[in-house]
């Protein structure tokens, strides 16, 4: 009877894996997926070697909502919101006597912030590529703005000039671009803010939810990481109900951004899936992971990536103590445009990167849930994707 069951069970396993719509995690890989929910996304991006993926990730997720809201396809300018969120960065950093951070990285309600303000332009209109090279390299630039805001805060003149808000923007745009004041696209004329109208995305219909203990549940706060300059809220809530959000969210049509931590050695983007397993001597680790996250760094290998192993239960207390800890940290934003599940029946969000496509998966990874419950940072989604009890409980009004 034993050895039946076992028949029985590789016979189902290899059914699975020889469905037309079945997807594997690498070529030869024994992750076998096939999708539950999926949303429409448009084509992956790279980054290249910047800091920032809160930008790629963040309008990776509203050109989804466009698509989502029959509003058409859309490649919208990252570097232009790279660009007016350094401006905000930099006014933040002098008025706090340098007290804050300032660098090149950011969150997903930075969108908000730079779109309420500046509007939006498509990726035609502003590459930020202005400085000789035909990929995003930053590290120049990043110094230089480094050096500006700190040579302002330093104020040896004892009175700050009136024209060192000037002298930053000159710079930044030297290196990315002028912002354009008028543009046509698709035939018509635009200002970066007439075409932010023309699109219909209401930034105050989105929200950031995020699950610890240190703060009380059903409240907002700033989530304590440098990256969150302008300091904006989150809502907290369970554990259990972050992860039924990001579930039913894509099963009704919703997408939603993730900000996450993904130094840990399950997550490799190379072998297409974010782990946790029970036995971390499944896995090693090999060098050092590069400091803005951009292209995975250190080496991942070991048989979990190979097929399903089982993982680590994730919970409350477990996922409070790795950010108390600095385990826990605020590395990449990403959008989630899937929910998946493998041979056993274990589920999958699927993970749209912003790394190029240069893995097996075309630039996505799976992420299981419990590498979800352990190192989710925060998500970012539109209101209406919450169950009505949640909104309720948040005091968020839906349409």
């Amino acid at each position: 009877m034993k050895n039946l069951i076992v028949l029985l069970s590789f016979l189902s396993i290899l059914k699975f894996a020889n469905a037309q719509d079945t997807i594997r995690n690498k070529k030869n890989g024994q992750y076998f997926f096939k999708t539950i929910a999926n949303c429409e996304s448009t084509e992956v991006q790279d980054q290249s070697r910047t800091s920032t993926c809160w930008s790629f990730s963040s309008l990776s997720f509203f050109e989804s909502e466009l698509l989502r809201m029959k509003k058409g396809k859309h490649n919208l300018s990252e570097m232009f919101v790279v660009r007016n969120a350094y401006v905000g960065k930099a006014e933040t950093y002098v008025r706090m006597n340098g007290m804050h951070n300032f660098g090149p990285g950011g969150a997903f309600h930075d969108l908000p912030w730079v779109i309420k303000r500046y509007g939006i332009v498509p990726e035609e209109v502003y590459k930020g590529l202005n400085y000789g090279y035909n990929k995003h390299n930053h590290a120049e630039m990043d110094a230089v703005l480094k050096g500006i805001v700190d040579a302002v805060k330093a104020n040896p003149q004892g009175k700050l000039t009136t024209s060192w808000k000037s002298a930053f923007a000159g710079a930044i745009d030297a290196y990315l671009g002028p912002v354009p004041t008028t543009f046509t696209y698709q035939g018509k004329n635009y200002t970066p803010m007439s075409f932010s109208n023309s699109l219909g995305l209401n930034m105050d219909d989105y929200v950031s939810l995020t699950s610890f203990t240190h703060h009380p549940y059903y409240t907002q706060f700033a989530i304590e990481v440098p990256d969150n300059w302008a300091m904006l809220q989150s809502y907290n809530v369970t554990l259990d109900e972050l992860q039924n959000v990001a579930e039913k969210a894509l099963i009704g049509g919703y997408t939603w951004a993730w900000g996450a931590d993904v130094s840990e050695k399950g997550f490799s983007f190379k072998n297409g899936v974010a782990i946790v397993p029970v036995h971390d001597s499944l896995i090693t680790h090999t060098g050092k992971d590069n400091k803005a996250f951009n292209d995975a760094g250190a080496l991942r290998i070991g048989s979990a990536f190979d097929s399903p192993k089982a993982e680590k239960i994730i919970t409350d207390s477990l996922r409070q103590v790795a950010f108390d800890n600095y385990e826990t940290t605020d590395d990449h934003g990403m959008h989630a445009t899937a929910l998946m599940t493998d041979q056993f029946g274990n589920k999958y969000f699927k993970i749209k990167n912003s790394w190029g496509t240069a893995n097996d998966c075309a630039g996505y990874l799976y992420c299981s849930m419990s590498y979800f419950r352990y190192k989710t940072l925060n998500i970012y989604v539109h209101k209406s994707a919450l169950p009505k009890d949640l909104a309720k409980k948040l005091g968020i009004t839906q349409n």
